[in-house]
C-alpha cells in the first residue's frame, strides 16, 4: 500500500483567485507568476488552469519550455532574462519575452544577430537591490534596448517592491517615487506590482499585475490569510493516521522524547514529514485536523511521520483523513508556528507526495 500522503490541487480555486486579481486590478492585464514549479502546485497544470492569464512569468528558460510543451501559446516572461548569446537564441527560439537587469544582458542583446524577434523588458532597481539597472542609467539603457534590431517592439518597463507587504512602510511609495523619476518621458506599458501590491497599493497597478502567492491562496501579509482578501486555498495537504495508541502519564514521544504525556491519552501518528515538505521546526502545539476537528502535534516532527495528540477526537481510527493544510486550516496559520512564510511551505512539497487534482465550481 502506497502513502496516504497527496497534495489535492483545486483547478476552479486557481481561476477564481485569477478572477479576484481582474476584480482588483480592472485596467490592468496580469502576468500570472508561475516559476518554481507554480508555488509548488505544479507547472504544467497550473499554467493549463490559468490559460486565460494575458501572459506568464518564470524564473528559467526550463520553465519557459514546461509551459510550451503544456501546449500554451501566452506571452512567457524571463524574470531573470538570459545569460549567454546561446540561451538569447533559445529563448527566441521558444518564443519568450526577457527582463533585461544588467548591462551584461543589454549587451547581448545589442551583439546578437536576431532580427525583431526578442520582447524586453527594462527592470529598474528602485530599491530592492538585487536586480535591475539603476535609475540614473535607465534613460540610456531604454535607448540602447530601442535601437537593438533584436528587440521586437512594444519595449516595456518593470520594477519590483521590497516591503509592500508592510502597509505603513513608506518604502513602497519611496520606489514608485523613484520608477515614475527613472522612467519620465518615455512612453510604455509599465509593470510595477506584485500580490502585495495589488492588494494594498492600488496606485501601483499600472498596465501589467504580477500576482504570485495570491494565486495560490495565499496572503503576501505576515497577519492575514488569503481568504481575508476573497482568495481560495488551491493546495490540500493531506494524509491519515498509520497508528492510533494509548499513551501512559509519563511516556515520552518521539526523537528526544520532547514530549512527555501529562496524562495518560490518545496518541496518533500521521504519515507526514519532512520528507514530505512539513517542516521539521513546527513546534508542539501546531495545529492539523483529525476528522475535521483540530488537534495539535506534539513531539519532534520527523522525517516520515508526526505525532498528534488525540485528547477529545471520538474514536479516532488508523485511515482517518488528517489535514497539514488547506482551506480549513490555513497554510499561513502554519507558517506563523513554523516561524517560516506560506510560500516556503508551498514550494518545499516533495516529489514523493502524490498529487491528486479537482476541479470544483467556484463563484
Amino acid at each position: 500500500m502506497s502513502r496516504a500522503t497527496g497534495a489535492l490541487i483545486d483547478l476552479g480555486a486557481l481561476r477564481h483567485n485569477l478572477k479576484r486579481v481582474r476584480e482588483l486590478a480592472p485596467k490592468s492585464r496580469v502576468m500570472a507568476v508561475v516559476k518554481a514549479n507554480a508555488y509548488g502546485h505544479g507547472l504544467a497544470l497550473t499554467a493549463q488552469a490559468l490559460a486565460d492569464a494575458d501572459a506568464f512569468a518564470v524564473a528559467s528558460l526550463e520553465e519557459a519550455q514546461t509551459v510550451r510543451r503544456a501546449g500554451l501559446s501566452n506571452p512567457i516572461v524571463l524574470l531573470e532574462g538570459v545569460f549567454s548569446a546561446e540561451e538569447l537564441e533559445e529563448a527566441a527560439q521558444w518564443s519568450c519575452e526577457l527582463v533585461v537587469h544588467d548591462d551584461y544582458q543589454l549587451k547581448l542583446i545589442e551583439k546578437s544577430r536576431l532580427r525583431d524577434e526578442l520582447g524586453v523588458w527594462l527592470k529598474v532597481d528602485t530599491g530592492m537591490n538585487r536586480l535591475g539597472i539603476a535609475p540614473a542609467a535607465v534613460q540610456d539603457a531604454w535607448k540602447r534596448l530601442a535601437k537593438a534590431k533584436a528587440v521586437k517592439p512594444p519595449l516595456r518597463l518593470m520594477t519590483h517592491f521590497a516591503s509592500a507587504d508592510e502597509v505603513s512602510n513608506p518604502k513602497t511609495l519611496a520606489q514608485l517615487e523613484a520608477f515614475a523619476a527613472a522612467t519620465a518621458g518615455i512612453e510604455a506599458e509599465r509593470s510595477i506590482a506584485n500580490s502585495a501590491g495589488i492588494l494594498a497599493w492600488p496606485q501601483s497597478h499600472a498596465d501589467w499585475v504580477r500576482p504570485g502567492s495570491m494565486l495560490y491562496g495565499a496572503s503576501p501579509f505576515p497577519t492575514k490569510t488569503g481568504a481575508d482578501d476573497g482568495l481560495k486555498a488551491v493546495m490540500t495537504m493531506e494524509t491519515a493516521l498509520i497508528a492510533v495508541k494509548k499513551l501512559r502519564k509519563g511516556e515520552s514521544v518521539g526523537y528526544g522524547g520532547a514530549f512527555v504525556a501529562p496524562e495518560d491519552m490518545a496518541l496518533g501518528i500521521a504519515a507526514i514529514g519532512y520528507g514530505d515538505g512539513y517542516p521539521r521546526h513546527a513546534p508542539s502545539g501546531t495545529p492539523m485536523l483529525v476528522k475535521g476537528q483540530r488537534v495539535p502535534i506534539v513531539g519532534r516532527v520527523a522525517m516520515d511521520m508526526t505525532a498528534l495528540d488525540l485528547r477529545g477526537v471520538r474514536s479516532p481510527a488508523v485511515g482517518d483523513r488528517v489535514v497539514a493544510w488547506g482551506p480549513e486550516l490555513p497554510v499561513e496559520e502554519i507558517a506563523r508556528a513554523a516561524g517560516t512564510i506560506p510560500l516556503e511551505l508551498l514550494c518545499g512539497v516533495t516529489q514523493r507526495v502524490k498529487f491528486n487534482v479537482v476541479d470544483k465550481t467556484t463563484s
